[in-house]
């Protein structure tokens, strides 16, 4: 099993890095592997090297079926303007949007990454505060299986594909008909599921504890049956977080026709939502051994590095 680290290859986040040899000293003080990587920019100074690479995390969306499927009404609705638009996906239509999908899975192939991850979600920043859903499950999976099926076209990927579940609408790993639904119109002969802990349990704003959160899981994983055998990958982390999202339905906010003001506040939002804290309880444990992944990644927040290398290791620790 490999065990990661989630990074951000950008400047700004690489700069308290004075080398590749810090990156990796980084990573490795954890009790890590190597990286989990997600392309936001260039590194130019070349910190985030090919041999540290083990998983690229694929560029996402939180809302961009509505673009894909070209819905001009609700576009006009959520970006008020074509130049608020283009700002959010870039230029080029849909083809343009395809053309960046598909330069991230190049750069994957290009790191020697053993697997890509994809979102199968999507969600308005109006969805975000009032959970009212503007698509089904299947209407998302269908335009991300089509997306897909369009980006690995005549390609000859190396790495694992592995499709992540979120607590949208989508991939959420609570349906098992969605999920082998989802697997069975993939055209990819590496296909996997990378879970996310944090994501299933937000699924469930009932959850109080770590430890109902594991029992959770453990319940979504013996609904899934055979279709476990397709969990290459967990990204490790614990979100209790129900009682605010109660607290909050009960006080949505307005649509702002600000978009980016609007994304501010849900970004807020989201985070409070989905905390990305490391697990302590012991349970946790079990439920690693149980899935056995071949990549565990441990998907924490922490803007100061010193604290993050420390959740990571402590979390690292309590996995047997």
């Amino acid at each position: 099993m490999y065990r990661l680290m989630n990074a951000v290859s950008e400047e700004h986040c690489l700069r308290p890095f004075a080398s590749c040899e810090d990156f990796r000293a980084m990573f490795a003080s954890a009790g890590c592997d190597g990286v989990e990587v997600i392309r936001d920019g260039e590194d130019e100074r070349k910190i985030v090297l090919p041999e540290y690479v083990i998983g690229c995390h694929l560029m996402f969306y939180s809302d961009w079926v509505d673009y894909y499927r070209g819905n001009e009404e609700r576009l006009r609705w959520k970006f008020g303007s074509r130049e608020v638009l283009e700002q959010y996906y870039g230029p080029g239509g849909v083809d343009g949007l395809i053309s960046r999908f598909s330069a991230d899975m190049d750069y994957a192939e290009r790191m020697g990454a053993k697997y890509a991850v994809f979102h199968v979600s999507d969600v308005s920043l109006d969805e975000c505060f009032s959970y009212r859903w503007e698509h089904t499950d299947k209407e998302v999976i269908d335009a991300s299986c089509e997306l897909l099926n369009t980006l690995l076209r005549g390609k000859n990927y190396s790495f694992e594909l592995l499709l992540e579940n979120l607590w949208w609408k989508g991939f959420s790993f609570t349906d098992p008909a969605m999920t082998e639904y989802m697997l069975s119109n993939v055209n990819y002969p590496r296909l996997g599921i990378m879970l996310d802990t944090g994501h299933l349990m937000n699924s469930n704003p009932d959850i109080r504890s770590q430890a109902e959160g594991c029992r959770y899981i453990e319940k979504m994983l013996d609904a899934h049956g055979e279709l476990c055998k397709y969990i290459r990958g967990m990204h490790l982390h614990q979100s209790v977080s129900g009682e605010y999202l109660k607290q909050a339905l009960k006080n949505v906010p307005p649509h702002d026709s600000d978009f980016f003001r609007y994304f501010a506040s849900c970004y807020t939002h989201v985070l409070q939502i989905d905390t990305h804290r490391p697990f302590t309880a012991p349970e946790a444990s079990d439920m690693v051994q149980r899935i056995a992944p071949e990549y565990l990644v441990h998907e924490l927040s922490e803007s100061d590095m010193k604290e993050k290398i420390r959740l990571v290791r402590e979390q690292n620790a309590l996995i047997r």
